[in-house]
């Protein structure tokens, strides 16, 4: 019976008797069931890229974007069930202008990652609310230099070097490995993201857009959506490099 969840998954306050909570195992489905969310700490700073799956041909494009800036310093990218991921960017903007408010300086990396986790924690403790079906990676720079963390939706906290999460994250994290990410600029990041989104974009799922946004020294330390040029570019590459690998099998 506990494997399988039966009467135990009625709320996040019950154990299994082999230790799991399934409602947090839930979440993380939702999460395995989203686009693809990637990032990587390059020498330079950090980017971000999203395979945002497009369920209607009839979405004006660019909209509803899985990436958001939380404040000049910081910006997060998701997925899983995308109201979840607004409301989680919605609380670390609270968290950034209630920290400068009451300190008058922005917040540093480790206090904003910590205080999110707290708060995605909150929601496995109590019956009469859910986990979030998302998760995120949070961008920061402070006087640390540039950080990469991921949150989960039990409320895990981990700094990584680059990391993936959502459908295909096991090969992105594969090609993630193989990058050396300490000798390579952000402008490199950038196109080696876009070329492992859509090296393992699923050809089962809809069309989608590739999302990019980066933090470092070529935004003057604040977080932006890379510039369209570049953007362009690194999703031309990435293409190309598709068709050339198709062409070869």
């Amino acid at each position: 019976m506990s494997g399988i969840g039966t009467g135990y998954d009625l709320s996040t306050t019950t154990y299994s008797p082999d230790g799991k909570v399934f409602q947090v195992d839930y979440a993380c489905k939702a999460v395995d069931n989203g686009g693809l969310c990637l990032g990587i700490k390059c020498k330079d700073g950090v980017v971000l890229g999203v395979e945002k799956l497009l369920p209607f041909k009839m979405l004006v494009p660019g909209s509803n974007r899985r990436i958001a800036a939380v404040d000049r310093h910081a910006g997060m990218a998701g997925t899983g069930l995308a109201p979840d991921v607004r409301q989680i960017i919605n609380r670390a903007r609270s968290e950034c202008s209630g920290y400068l408010s009451f300190y008058g300086d922005r917040v540093p990396a480790q206090i904003l990652a910590d205080r999110m986790a707290h708060y995605l924690h909150m929601f496995t403790l109590y019956w009469s609310v859910r986990p979030f079906g998302a998760s995120t990676l949070l961008a920061v720079k402070d006087f640390d230099g540039y950080s990469l963390y991921l949150l989960e939706p039990g409320g895990e906290c981990q700094r990584y070097f680059g990391t993936a999460v959502g459908k295909g994250r096991q090969n992105a994290k594969n090609e993630i490995e193989k990058l050396k990410m300490a000798e390579m600029t952000c402008e490199e990041g950038v196109k080696a993201l876009a070329r492992i989104v859509y090296a393992t974009h699923d050809e089962k799922d809809k069309d989608f857009e590739c999302e990019l946004s980066w933090i470092c020294d070529a935004s003057g330390g604040e977080f932006r959506r890379v510039p369209k040029a570049l953007a362009d570019e690194a999703i031309a590459l990435a293409v190309a490099a598709l068709d050339s690998d198709d062409m070869d099998q």
